[in-house]
């Protein structure tokens, strides 16, 4: 474990207040129970949490679920995750009903060494995620009046400036949990000499999400694999129609101007030759009727759902040829089987690929798990999307920057 801790022996008795990414999908049921749909944010959160328990520390776990408007919702609650993460720990773990309140003080004055305990979501307090200073630093002072130190260990919120992940590290002792870590150690390979070819694939829906990443690793990559809704951008900005495939009008200038750049530099963005298209997004109560259509013949009443079979082929060809691959994005709509095999594609490449993979999180490792893959075949999975992005952005992080000070 990075830390400021001379080992986690001294750990032992210490009341330890771990910043986890337990932000799992779930489903609602009408009886009010909630199910996990996804839980590899929980599995990948594991190993800390049993490393510190395993060294006799009194773990406090905090996380945020959703996106509550600073007040309590159950749908929002992380009871079910808590659940989850005892079974995969194989140890009773205590849930508090609130955060800072008195269910969280006498859950953690009951904690034993070794024992762990899940507060309820940080984000149902508005300090979480205020813009003032003063009232996010109000709350974590409370939080940080339940530990002795903190272990910063949530990737996908390292690039958010928030109480639980920022300010709680400038009132404790702190450290990076083993997962933190290694996702920086990780990516930054990605940025600082990567072994060649370096190959980057970016999916996704739109445009304006990559920009920085785009612009970034224009002088880095050797080859930029563009598929995803953002496609539809770039085959507008070389004069095609794309019918009602998704589309940012506004990007198309600064989409040239990548493309006319990539052109000087050497650096080959590969678009795909063809698409697979219907006339409707894909819906519970409609049959999908996909058609295969030339890339730059998409009819007017088309929208573009996947990158096409022979498009699928030659990202595939270029990927397992690299010796570095970056992913971001899914290749179409993933989650309907008719527009799922370009996503499965990339993701079989990378599983063949002699060297460094990187799966960036959000929607790629949801992907990844859906489609039945292996996660061990991967070189690495992020756990967080938008943090990885910006890293490789060449961005500080606020929830690093705080522990590398």
């Amino acid at each position: 474990m990075a830390s400021r801790f001379e080992s986690l022996g001294e750990l032992r008795g210490k009341r330890v207040l771990v910043r986890s990414d337990l932000n799992v999908p779930l489903d609602r049921h009408e009886d009010g129970h909630s199910t996990i749909t996804d839980d590899g944010r929980v599995r990948a959160s594991v190993p800390t949490i049993r490393e510190l328990s395993e060294a006799g520390a009194r773990v406090i776990v905090v996380s945020h679920l959703g996106r509550p408007k600073g007040e309590p919702e159950a749908r929002y609650s992380l009871e079910p995750v808590a659940r989850r993460l005892g079974e995969l720990l194989g140890q009773h773990v205590a849930f508090a009903s609130d955060t800072i309140g008195p269910s969280a003080q006498k859950t953690v004055d009951a904690l034993q060494d070794g024992d762990v305990a899940v507060l309820e979501n940080v984000r149902f307090d508005p300090g979480e995620t205020s813009k003032d200073d003063d009232v996010r630093g109000a709350f974590a002072d409370q939080l940080a009046q339940l530990a002795d130190c903190f272990v910063s260990d949530g990737f996908g919120v390292v690039h958010r400036k928030q109480a639980s992940v920022y300010d709680v590290a400038l009132r404790l002792p702190h450290a990076m949990g083993q997962l933190v870590a290694t996702e920086i150690e990780v990516l930054r390979k990605l940025t600082v000499d990567p072994e060649r070819p370096f190959v980057v694939v970016l999916g996704g829906s739109k445009v304006s999400d990559k920009l920085g990443v785009i612009d970034h690793l224009l002088g880095k990559a050797d080859r930029l694999l563009i598929g995803g809704g953002m496609v539809f951008t770039f085959l507008a900005a070389q004069g095609h129609e794309v019918g009602r495939s998704l589309l940012e009008d506004d990007q198309l200038d600064t989409v040239r101007g990548y493309l006319s750049r990539a052109e000087e530099s050497g650096v080959r963005i590969v678009l795909p030759t063809d698409i697979v298209v219907d006339n409707e997004f894909p819906s519970g109560d409609r049959e999908p009727q996909p058609r295969v259509v030339p890339a730059g013949e998409i009819p007017s009443d088309g929208l573009g759902l996947d990158i096409g079979p022979d498009s699928a082929r030659a990202f595939a060809s270029e990927i397992t040829d690299a010796r570095t691959v970056f992913w971001n994005g899914p290749m179409g709509v993933f989650e309907t089987p008719a527009f799922a095999d370009g996503t499965r594609a990339v993701a079989q490449a990378l599983t063949e690929v002699d060297g460094l993979t990187v799966v960036g999180g959000g929607d790629s490792a949801a992907a990844v798990r859906k489609l039945g893959f292996d996660e061990g075949a991967f070189g690495h999975i992020s756990t967080g999307g938008g943090a990885s992005l910006e890293l490789l952005e060449g961005k500080e992080l606020p929830g690093i920057a705080v522990l590398e000070r």
